[in-house]
């Protein structure tokens, strides 16, 4: 036995025979550590099953990370804005970080607002869209003080549109009063005339007001606010023609609990400049929306909670032209999702899968059932076979594979609201079938709220995180990872992180093949749950068991700039090159993340180059920043080399 092992061991001996037979059980416990610790540190134990490492920021550069992108940089942004802290919230203290996970250097960008709960999406620029955000906390029913409610400011002014600032006082019949609770812009009324042939309209001129909606608080706590009948407000300080112009409506103003509120701000995250610019707000305030990429690069938005904590409808779902930084109300693509649904592009141009993974808001009994989303003529199509359908909240979906297989995996997932109720199900979707329907795969060793998936170069995908009841009560976080191997359907396991994660915690693939974890927002801290709980401010980052398989492959110059369809030679000293592989960046919140994909790649092994062929469908392949990873035969990869596609 080497010395160095056997001072180990003997010196917890003699230890145990000082302090008696009382310590015997901590030193068990300390043998098991070290033996445990030995164990993963192996290099047999890392080439099977990977490895983690905890990453501690210094305290002053430490955020609640929410959300987290890798940018076309390779440095990865870390948006706390409030960080689901009301006394944050409440003194304006919004956070961003940048975070480059090879030299460990930080910067705190300024944030303009608070972007706590948006959504994301990469443009063709390499431009992260960030919409959306918290614009008031929820409150219970028993911490309501103050009566509110949804009103809708009515314009019958077709001459002007007129923006009334927040806290500006609204007063019903009775003289009570209430405050707007954000500015509002009112748009002026449509005036149409119609012409004397005209059916049923002949010769009238018919004016319909402009409204917007907008949430109220009373002007004084008590219940004496509370209105519980459908009931008009008139504007302090307007009179005469304007007090007929402008005025509010309500069916209700109550005491109920009052959710969170969505923002309508929009940016554009500069990766160059490390900045967000604004663009025009959506025309739709949304917390918890989702953002997802058309195959012509503009972004389409669904969901969130609106200005007065309800789902957004169907009919207000928008899209943003990245050319013109303008969002546009799509009615006609009326389709209703609860809060953060699991979009995807598909292959087929203007063909949207929902998976059915959401995190929740929303009634049980809508828009629940995946399907097919088309586009075009506003159809969707649900598909059948998945199992647990009724535990879909905090699940997560993703590509399984290259995207040219078109299959899509569901893992894990919960009851409604806050049921303890978990799956540890994976269920798999071929959408390039005759006839799309989910299949069982194989199933986690434990019922998994809040899984994390990550798509790896070789082409399987990390499941990590999240735990077996709501928010990791009673101490229920899983500490497990598995690998998932889309070619045989099966798992395999993965080293298990140090660090438990659930609620609010994300994953994303580095540019090095290596995998960052960040965040965990848990209720309480201990399993009799007495104990508040913190959220969790360490990162990890996992290295896959493939980076101790070899030598990594090598990738030197070729373009940069890439088009549907173009062949491209790059330069490598590689000889046993086995695939190429492009993957889109990550942009991950609340078990979302659509941005990924991985694209395989037609290659052709040269002298001292290779040659790849990029896919012709931007469908499969939507414009944006992407990292391109040689990978060799026994797996690994190169590190990749960042490339943008048009």
């Amino acid at each position: 036995m080497p010395h160095w092992i056997r001072r180990k061991i003997v010196l917890p001996l003699v230890a145990a025979g000082v302090l008696g037979v009382a310590n015997v059980p901590p030193l068990y416990s300390a043998t098991v550590d070290w033996l445990h610790d030995r164990k993963i540190n192996s290099p047999e134990y890392k080439s099977a099953n990977g490895y983690w490492q905890v990453v501690e920021l210094p305290k002053s550069q430490r955020v609640n990370a929410i959300h987290a992108a890798l940018l076309p940089s390779g440095r990865i942004l870390l948006i706390a804005g409030s960080g689901n802290n009301r006394e944050q919230f409440e003194a304006g203290t919004f956070k961003t970080l940048v975070f480059d996970p090879v030299s460990g250097h930080t910067t705190l960008v300024p944030t303009p607002t608070d972007l706590f709960c948006a959504g994301h999406a990469f443009l063709p620029d390499g431009n992260l869209l960030v919409a959306g955000g918290t614009l008031r906390y929820e409150v219970l029913e028993q911490d309501v003080k103050r009566a509110g409610g949804t009103v809708t400011v009515k314009n019958e002014s077709p001459d002007e549109t007129r923006t009334f600032k927040k806290g500006t006082v609204l007063v019903g019949a009775d003289g009570h009063k209430y405050t707007l609770g954000d500015d509002v812009t009112v748009p002026a009324a449509t005036k149409v005339t119609y012409p004397p042939h005209h059916t049923g309209e002949q010769g009238k001129t018919v004016v319909t007001a402009g409204e917007v909606r907008v949430w109220v608080d009373a002007a004084a706590e008590g219940k004496d606010y509370v209105v519980d009948h459908h009931a008009q407000y008139v504007f302090e300080g307007l009179s005469g023609t304007d007090q007929h112009n402008f005025y509010a409506l309500a069916d209700k103003i109550t005491m109920d609990k009052q959710d969170y509120q969505g923002r309508k701000e929009t940016y554009e995250f500069n990766p160059v400049t490390e900045q967000y610019e604004r663009v025009a707000d959506m025309h739709e305030k949304r917390w918890y929306p989702t953002l997802t990429g058309l195959s012509d690069g503009s972004v389409l938005a669904v969901s969130g909670l609106d200005g007065g904590g309800q789902v957004v409808d169907g009919s207000q779902n928008e899209i943003y032209d990245p050319k013109t930084k303008q969002w546009t109300v799509r009615k006609d693509l009326n389709q209703y999702f609860p809060t953060y649904p699991a979009l995807f592009q598909t292959a087929r141009d203007g063909v949207l899968f929902y998976s059915g993974s959401n995190a929740g808001y929303g009634p049980a009994d809508r828009g629940r059932d995946p399907g097919l989303w088309n586009l075009a003529d506003n159809s969707f199509t649900k598909v059948p076979g998945l199992r647990d359908p009724d535990a879909m909240e905090t699940s997560m979906s993703a590509w399984a594979g290259p995207v040219q297989n078109q299959t899509v995996m569901v893992v894990g997932g919960g009851g409604v609201g806050e049921s303890s109720r978990s799956t540890g199900r994976i269920d798999i979707i071929k959408l390039n079938g005759a006839n799309p329907h989910y299949e069982p795969g194989p199933s986690l060793p434990e019922g998994t709220r809040y899984p994390n998936l990550v798509q790896l170069p070789d082409d399987t995908v990390l499941i990590t995180n999240g735990s077996s009841d709501y928010r990791g009560r009673y101490d229920s976080d899983n500490h497990t990872a598995r690998i998932y191997h889309p070619d045989t359907n099966t798992l395999s396991y993965a080293a298990d992180p140090h660090v438990g994660r659930n609620y609010h915690s994300a994953a994303v693939l580095l540019p090095d093949g290596r995998v960052l974890t960040v965040g965990s927002d848990p209720l309480f801290r201990d399993k009799k749950n007495t104990i508040t709980g913190e959220f969790e401010q360490r990162l990890e980052i996992y290295t896959p068991p493939y980076l101790f398989h070899g030598a990594r492959p090598s990738i030197g110059n070729g373009p940069t700039e890439l088009k549907a369809g173009q062949e491209a030679t790059y330069t490598t000293a590689s000889t046993d090159i086995a695939s190429a592989r492009l993957i889109r960046p990550s942009a991950a919140t609340h078990m979302l993340n659509t941005e990924q994909r991985s694209l395989a790649l037609e290659l052709k092994q040269g002298s001292g180059a290779v040659t790849v062929t990029l896919p012709t469908s931007p469908s499969l392949m939507p414009p944006g920043p992407y990292m391109l990873f040689l990978v060799n035969k026994d797996g690994v990869p190169s590190e990749a080399k960042w490339v943008s596609v048009s």
